[in-house]
C-alpha cells in the first residue's frame, strides 16, 4: 500500500462535497509529476486530502477507488484520472503550520514542492498526520 495527498480548493472542490458525492474521478492534473504520481496509485492506496488556498489544512481521509485512465476532462486524451472515495472527515484538520513544525514532517513535499498537487507520502509522514488528526 501506498500514501498520497490531494490538493484541491475548496471552493472548487471540497471534501464536504466529496462525501456527498461518495467518490469522484480526480480530473484536471496537468503537471507531469504529479500525473506520474496518479499512475502509481492503487486501489486501497489512502490519500489524504488537503484544502489549498483558504484553509491549508489536511481535512479527511479518502482511498484509491479506479486506478488510472484517461481524464474525460482532457480532449487530447494525453492526461490521467483516478478515481477517489471518501473515507472521513477530520474532527481535527491539520493545518500548514502544523506539518511545517513538525519534525517527522520536515521532507514532506507540500512543503519541498508546495505546487504539486499529487503528493507521495511515506508510511512515517502518513502515520504522523493521522496521529496530529487525533489531537
Amino acid at each position: 500500500m501506498k500514501y498520497w495527498m490531494v490538493k484541491q480548493e475548496p471552493e472548487a472542490y471540497s471534501f464536504e462535497q466529496l462525501l456527498k458525492d461518495k467518490t469522484t474521478d480526480w480530473t484536471g492534473i496537468r503537471n507531469f509529476q504529479a500525473r506520474n504520481n496518479l499512475r502509481e496509485m492503487r486501489v486501497g492506496d489512502k490519500v489524504l486530502f488537503y484544502h489549498s488556498v483558504s484553509e491549508k489544512a489536511v481535512v479527511g481521509l479518502a482511498e484509491v477507488s479506479g486506478e488510472a485512465f484517461t481524464d474525460a476532462t482532457d480532449e487530447e486524451g494525453k492526461w490521467i484520472a483516478v478515481e477517489i472515495r471518501a473515507v472521513g472527515k477530520f474532527e481535527t484538520p491539520v493545518t500548514l503550520d502544523e506539518i511545517k513544525r513538525n519534525p517527522d514532517l520536515q521532507n514532506i513535499a507540500l512543503i519541498k514542492q508546495w505546487r504539486l498537487s499529487v503528493i507521495p507520502l511515506s508510511e512515517i509522514e502518513f502515520k504522523t498526520i493521522i496521529e496530529l488528526t487525533e489531537k
